[in-house]
């Protein structure tokens, strides 16, 4: 059985979306490892809150959403979405680029 690479691609966009949507409202709340050895150690107050920790999206949840399982599956699919939207751009971007390039192959 022959798969198209657009076929395989979708495929697993739909997987990552699946996953992202579904096991995100599942993440610990426990804090990350950096976290976890900061307070282990004493100097968690000396962290600086991030430049983007007002976003839309911070702390892997949606500003305004209530219920924070939705919120953690909203998170998930918008990450989803924009990961898939750069590499799809940088894709075109290096597609173009390439067929801008001279052909360098023998007898081209």
């Amino acid at each position: 059985m022959h798969i198209s690479l657009r076929w395989f691609i979708v495929g697993g966009v739909f997987v990552a979306l699946c996953l992202a949507v579904g096991l995100s409202p599942f993440a610990s709340s426990n804090p990350d490892g950096l976290n976890k050895v900061a307070e282990d150690h004493g100097f968690i107050d000396q962290a600086e809150d991030h430049a983007l920790t007002d976003s839309p999206v911070a702390g892997y949840a949606v500003k305004g959403v209530a219920d924070e399982k939705v919120s953690k599956a909203l998170s998930g699919l918008i990450g989803v979405l924009v990961t898939f939207e750069a590499a799809l751009l940088l894709s075109k971007a290096l597609r173009a680029r390439r067929s801008r390039a001279p052909n360098t192959q023998l007898g081209g």
